[in-house]
């Protein structure tokens, strides 16, 4: 079973968190807010909702953090950040930017021995393709 923690509770979250429940593999275990956790009301009953503060206590107890920020700002300080305590995924769609971004995650993946993987969904990557091949 694939430990997986959401970070952020967003349009992307909630949707992140739909998929989980069709993949019998994977198990939600905590969904992280800047929010008032109190005020976070998630689909997938008995998950902890968490503050943002407490989310290196969970290092260890997920096997991949879904970063569900926004490309502008939360990703770009957010993902080097996570990948010091987990493995993540993001959705980094800037795309002008998406090289200096690989190399602030892949620097902080590779120094504390996490994988990173950035740019993963919709946009960039369906709409790249559709791009190429325009």
């Amino acid at each position: 079973m694939i430990r997986i923690g959401i970070c952020g509770y967003g349009n992307l979250a909630r949707g992140v968190e739909n998929a989980l429940t069709r993949n019998s593999d994977m198990e939600l275990v905590a969904v992280f807010s800047r929010r008032d956790t109190a005020s976070v009301q998630i689909a997938t009953a008995g998950v902890p909702v968490v503050p943002m503060a407490e989310i290196e206590d969970w290092s260890g107890k997920i096997d991949v953090l879904l970063l569900c920020g926004g490309s502008a700002t939360d990703l770009p300080r957010m993902t080097p950040e996570m990948a010091a305590d987990f493995n993540v995924i993001d959705s980094f769609d800037t795309h002008a930017k998406i090289p200096a971004h690989f190399a602030a995650v892949d620097a902080a993946a590779a120094k504390s021995g996490h994988i990173a993987v950035i740019s993963v969904g919709w946009d960039p990557g369906l709409f790249s393709v559709n791009r190429l091949y325009a």
